[in-house]
């Protein structure tokens, strides 16, 4: 396959997933390794994911995507997820993202806030980190972006265990 090998795999792959229930999320192609993330409504599993192996391995085999051997990676796409479309953006509107631009996209390159809006052209990221509060952004200018998973508010401390209890001490008796 020539350049633009992740987004051809892409298009080829989708359909192939798609057959099986599954979202095709992404395919990256690095070194010797080509990585697919796949995901479905509801979460998915370890069954869903052989399959997914299966499926996408006998697609490879015709294709024919990298030079010489290479080793097939599919996953889901976990809890910080990359975002490269603006699909992707879209689902992770409201949430918390992690954004790095291009260089001299602008005077700060990373930063994180929370994605307020996002259309076919841009993204708009909010925030305290973020450079004068809010960044409008262009698709063009990101060099990578995810999602950022935000731990719950800490639990409540629970009793003490083990630790000695004040109060009256017990009369001894010979």
């Amino acid at each position: 396959m020539a350049e633009g090998t992740a987004e051809t795999l892409y298009g080829e792959l989708s359909p192939v997933v798609a057959a099986l229930g599954l979202e095709l999320v992404d395919v990256e192609c690095a070194a010797a390794t080509v990585r697919v993330t796949v995901e479905r409504e509801g979460g998915i599993d370890l069954d869903a994911l052989a399959d997914a192996n299966r499926a996408v391995s006998c697609a490879l085999d015709g294709l024919d995507p990298l030079p010489g051997r290479y080793t097939l990676e599919v996953s889901s796409p976990g809890l910080e997820r990359r975002l490269r479309t603006p699909a992707h953006f879209a689902k992770a509107l409201g949430e918390v993202v992690s954004v790095r631009l291009l260089p001299g996209a602008g005077e700060v390159r990373r930063f994180r806030g929370r994605l307020t809006a996002v259309d076919d052209h841009r993204i708009v990221v909010e925030g305290p980190d973020v450079p004068g509060g809010a960044a409008d952004i262009g698709y063009d200018a990101i060099e990578r972006a995810r999602t950022v998973f935000e731990w719950g508010a800490a639990p409540a401390p629970s009793p003490s265990r083990g630790k000695a209890h004040r109060g009256r001490e017990r009369a001894r008796t010979p």
